[in-house]
């Protein structure tokens, strides 16, 4: 399996609707690699500079027009990108994201952007993933573990906003494309997602490989 990139490291890349255990697995990931001697940077988007936080304080404070958010989301990545994701990559780090912009086409899609629009202006400045980890979750049980408890209106309002978030994430065909299971237990995902990451660390050898 050869990776998608030009840099000496790897760009490994967990995606999902919200309550699909993304950041559990992505550490979990994270540390198994690092127990096995490999250089690893472990990030998140939003991130937690300037722009991510405003992101993350919107979430408590009232959402932004779709427009700001968009804006927002933009700019952090490519402060993301240019100070931390691409030095390491260059660096042969292996980098393991919890979010990217393919979370991007999904919500701020499901906000009347178009997808493939939005993928088109990230990947002008962001690289590609060498793998994307696609956790798939029924709407059920990701309304379950996320707690939805406000009623029936908002219930069905957000049952239909991930309903589309998911659609999107799944209109996504390319070759560092892996779908994970995340309706099983932790273990079995972490199971499911070393299975696909193998081969990648096979064909690659990141700097700090054992």
């Amino acid at each position: 399996m050869k990776t998608s990139s030009n840099h000496p490291g790897l760009l490994i890349v967990l995606e999902g609707i919200d309550g699909t255990g993304k950041s559990t697995q992505a550490r979990l990931l994270a540390d198994s690699l690092r127990h096995r001697d490999y250089r690893v940077i472990l990030s998140r988007e939003p991130t937690d500079g300037p722009y991510g936080l405003r992101l993350r304080e919107s979430a408590s404070t009232g959402r932004l027009s779709a427009e700001k958010e968009l804006e927002l989301f933009l700019q952090d990545r490519r402060e993301h990108v240019e100070t931390l994701i691409q030095p390491a990559l260059e660096g042969g780090e292996i980098v393991i994201l919890d979010r990217y912009y393919f979370s991007t086409m999904a919500y701020q899609g499901e906000r009347g952007f178009d997808p493939a629009e939005i993928r088109r202006v990230n990947e002008e400045f962001a690289p590609r993933p060498d793998l994307l980890l696609l956790l798939d979750l029924s709407l059920d049980t990701a309304l379950q573990r996320i707690g939805v408890r406000d009623g029936e209106g908002n219930e069905f309002e957000r049952r239909e906003s991930l309903q589309r978030c998911r659609d999107i994430f799944h209109s996504i065909e390319d070759d560092f494309l892996h779908v994970v299971d995340a309706e099983r237990k932790v273990e079995e995902i972490q199971a499911g997602i070393m299975a696909a990451v193998e081969p990648l660390l096979a064909s690659s050898r990141p700097q700090g490989s054992p």
